[in-house]
């Protein structure tokens, strides 16, 4: 995950909106990270569709959408939290758009030969994810019982326990 971040930290950092992003030598695939709140004035997926031909232009066969889904609101960072505190992972974020918003991107981007990438947060989820009721037994815990962040300074994520078998199942219906 934070090989992820610090990537897309530095993608962003590197380049302007108008500048060609880097291909990649190993695949020739052009990728493009799109933050999908921040991407245009309005932040809606509807905003990124539109844009696809300029995207295109620019040579981008990759869009790689950081989290879509719904941001937990308990112990949230800021006004609107991060992006990888997921309170629901089949849902859109209804500030983003909707499922058929989600859906016309991905049709206008697969019209254009484009792929699609989500960025999945598979190692923990907000603490209002409705499995910290359902199934605690999915949180790694201290010795006293009470569930941990991933890292001291994430304070807004619950770490998700994968020695639990049957997480591994629920995980793999969700996606």
């Amino acid at each position: 995950y934070s090989l992820y971040l610090l990537l897309g930290l530095v993608t962003m950092s590197c380049s302007t909106v108008d500048e060609p992003p880097a291909q990649n030598p190993s695949t020739g695939d052009v990728i493009y990270e799109v933050f999908v709140r921040n991407y245009s004035p309005s932040g809606t997926i509807q905003a990124v569709t539109n844009d696809l031909p300029r995207l295109e232009e620019l040579g981008v066969n990759v869009l790689w959408l950081m989290p879509i889904q719904p941001i937990g609101e308990e112990s949230r960072k800021g006004t609107f939290g991060s992006p990888y505190s997921i309170k629901d992972y089949s849902a859109i974020s209804p500030d983003l758009g909707t499922e058929a918003d989600f859906k016309a991107f991905v049709d206008a981007a697969h019209a254009r030969g484009m792929k699609v990438v989500l960025d999945w947060v598979a190692n923990h989820t907000a603490w209002d994810h409705h499995w910290v009721d359902e199934f605690p037994s999915f949180y790694t815990r201290m010795e006293d019982g009470s569930m941990v962040s991933p890292v001291p300074d994430w304070s807004d994520v619950a770490d998700l326990n994968y020695d639990e078998p049957a997480l591994h199942e629920a995980m793999i219906a969700e996606m």
